[in-house]
């Protein structure tokens, strides 16, 4: 069972430290939130998930980390200059703003102003003089870094059709109207691939990455059938896309886009090449003056020039994350009548992998012990290991319940004299006894 509400979300995550709204003591910043002690540990853990089954575990991927201070030409020749702008209208009645196409039933047509063109980029001054000259952006996405990068990887690697370039980073949209905590907000992390592919081939991969993408949701804690596939089409289809597939989930608020796969033709390259007439670009493009580079990789039976088509995957991180929160939330009854909130993580998102627990604080011998056995279990490098030395066994279970620690491991005086620890598991409670001499074995297969 997932969470009732978002509210039940939102108590949890600032109340246990997973994410605060940024810059609370001055009233807060809407639409930008900070991720707390265990908060960014599981988004950490979601971002090395999808890096490691992306990038390691396959042979046809490479990573980049590009720039967020974005040349407003890259941007201008994507398209973003011209289109990245949303039309909103003012409500007279409750003096709020919305976007055009998402206005409440309770406003009244009479009461709403003309739309009005927003442009959603971050504008910001590079150098030293502000004479409204010399700007660039904020990137709205890490996507466009990836074409613009798309030589260098080519001549640095060796690559050859298909492959791809991943990448990790921080976008920024100047969202009018954020909402529903982090679904829609003004500062984001993606995790984006760009898979360039031979045209003629790009149908066949699009519908290969739609099922990758959900199995591998699956395996974070998002199953298929949590999961509606819709097909974007008509006007919202994006101008430079073929095809898209939304990945649809159930979010507290409603169901909403998780991740969107989406192929883009030979737009962005074609868009961002030189001699784009010497270039079978099937796209539809503006005439690019500016670019010093043809971004095509030629082919070595023929030696022709191909403009690839491009499979975009793109997830957002924070939307990632509310998901697995949701999916995971569990109110549990137990025998004696209470409750205890649960959240169920996959073991390799939990924030904290084990809590090692001395069964009184202020017994030296109990806490050298723990103290031991918890940086013994850190070296192995499978995530955070947290000493709890609070002498309330009861409280530091129900609390490690509601961060998601998968085990608990207690250090009491049979630990002293025979060598051993107590286990407990956090989805079953139960509790198993093992040498102490044996844990790191334990510990190590539990997380493979």
């Amino acid at each position: 069972m997932s969470a009732k509400s978002m509210d039940e979300l939102v108590s949890l995550c600032k109340r246990r430290g997973f994410i605060f709204q940024s810059s609370e003591i001055y009233g807060g910043l809407q639409g930008v939130y900070d991720f707390g002690p265990l908060g960014v540990e599981l988004k950490n853990n979601l971002k090395n998930a999808w890096w490691k089954s992306m990038v390691y575990e396959r042979d046809d991927v490479e990573g980049l980390d590009a720039s967020i201070l974005t040349n407003r030409l890259v941007l201008n020749y994507s398209g973003h200059e011209d289109t990245f702008t949303d039309p909103m209208v003012d409500c007279k009645s409750c003096g709020e703003r919305f976007r055009a196409d998402q206005i409440p039933d309770y406003c009244k047509e009479e009461d709403l102003t003309e739309p009005r063109q927003f442009n959603l980029m971050f504008k910001t001054n590079i150098g030293p003089v502000d004479d409204g000259e010399n700007f660039g952006y904020l990137r709205p996405e890490t996507a466009q870094q990836i074409f613009t990068n798309f030589k260098n990887v080519i001549d640095s690697t060796s690559r050859t059709l298909p492959f791809g370039i991943a990448q990790i980073g921080k976008a920024f949209r100047n969202e009018i109207t954020p909402r529903n905590f982090i679904f829609r907000v003004r500062e984001f992390e993606q995790m984006e691939l760009e898979y360039f592919v031979n045209p003629g081939t790009d149908e066949n991969w699009h519908e290969n990455w739609v099922e990758l993408r959900l199995a591998w949701w699956e395996q974070q804690g998002v199953p298929k059938e949590r999961i509606r596939l819709l097909n974007i089409e008509g006007e919202d289809l994006a101008h430079y896309s073929k095809k898209t597939v939304d990945l649809m989930y159930e979010f507290p608020h409603g169901e909403e886009e998780l991740e969107g796969i989406a192929n883009r033709t030979d737009f962005d390259l074609g868009s961002h090449s030189k001699n784009q007439d010497q270039l079978n670009i099937q796209s539809k493009i503006r005439k690019n003056s500016d670019s010093n580079s043809k971004l095509a990789i030629q082919d070595k039976d023929s030696n022709e020039w191909i403009v690839p088509f491009v499979i975009e995957p793109s997830a957002g991180v924070e939307r990632g994350v509310l998901a697995i929160l949701n999916e995971a939330y569990k109110v549990e009854k137990l025998e004696d009548g209470k409750e205890r909130i649960v959240l169920a993580l996959k073991p390799h998102l939990s924030p904290i992998k084990a809590a090692v627990i001395p069964l009184k604080k202020n017994n030296e011998d109990l806490v050298t012990l723990a103290k031991n056995v918890k940086d013994e279990l850190q070296s192995l490098g499978k995530g955070r290991v947290l000493l709890e030395n609070t002498g309330n066994i009861g409280k530091s279970y129900r609390k490690h319940d509601e961060v998601g620690t998968p085990m608990c491991i207690t250090i009491d005086f049979d630990s002293l004299e025979k060598d051993t620890v107590t286990i407990r598991d956090r989805d079953s409670m139960d509790q198993k006894t093992i040498q102490i001499q044996d844990i790191t074995t334990y510990f190590s297969n539990f997380f493979k």
